[in-house]
């Protein structure tokens, strides 16, 4: 039983720690509840897990099931700790020259006002454009069938609230996600005649793959504000940006 017990803590604290992003739901935290709840139940019933597993593997095609099978987990595990490094080492990586202009990520905006992640960037954003005042800043996100305005908008409306001149913000508010977000930028950039040198400001555990899309559209050199992500959100949106990063690569 203690040994039961060593094993059912963590992970009851995995199928917590995904939980507790509630209302949230999305491809993060469905794989994260499954596989703490699968983990758990192997656990509390390991004597049928145990007993399964040895009818399976004495036959030839069990044993190929199960070798395939551990195969698959290993790459899985592997191909995790590839991307964990990649979104770690991107998170924090600041201008060591004037960049072209800022770049803003999109994010859900309620009603007319930014959502909690949206005001995040917002923020880190904010602190950035103060210490470098001649850096233009490109807005970009298009409206929802559930926001009030544009997050372009909202994002304009902010920035000026808290003493960004209007002069300095370019808008981009017809993307749908961040692929359309840097693919629509650029455009601007371009018509304007600036390099394709930006600051890019999303959340922290998004810096990796938002950065690997700019590439895929030309950028000249890009660099990274992150935002901070709450904590209960956290290990959500980074298990589910693995698979998005796996989209981004393979596909």
């Amino acid at each position: 039983m203690a040994i039961k017990l060593l094993f059912l803590l963590p992970e009851a604290v995995l199928l917590i720690l995904f939980l507790i992003a509630a209302p949230v739901l999305n491809l993060g935290n469905i794989a994260g509840i499954g596989v703490s709840t699968m983990l758990i139940l192997i656990t509390l019933r390991n004597d049928i897990f145990c007993k399964v597993l040895g009818k399976v593997w004495s036959h030839i095609w069990g044993k190929a099931a199960v070798i395939l099978i551990c195969l698959m987990l290993a790459a899985g595990i592997c191909f995790a700790t590839f991307c964990t490094v990649k979104m770690l080492g991107a998170m924090d990586s600041p201008p060591d020259e004037k960049p072209s202009a800022v770049v803003i990520l999109g994010c859900q905006v309620k009603g007319e006002r930014p959502s909690r992640m949206l005001r995040q960037r917002l923020d880190a954003a904010l602190e950035y454009l103060r210490s470098e005042p001649d850096v233009p800043v490109i807005v970009s996100g298009g409206k929802g069938p559930d926001e009030g305005i544009s997050e372009a908008q909202c994002m304009k409306n902010y920035l000026v609230e808290n003493g960004i001149s209007e002069d300095r913000i370019l808008m981009e508010d017809k993307s749908t996600n961040t692929d359309e977000n840097l693919e629509f930028s650029f455009a601007i950039l371009d018509e304007k005649g600036l390099s394709r040198n930006i600051v890019l400001v999303t959340n922290n555990y998004h810096q990796y793959r938002a950065q690997l899309i700019a590439e895929s559209h030309g950028v000249d050199k890009v660099w990274s504000v992150s935002a901070k992500t709450e904590f209960r959100f956290l290990p959500t949106y980074w298990v589910r940006e693995w698979f998005g990063i796996a989209q981004q690569i393979f596909l």
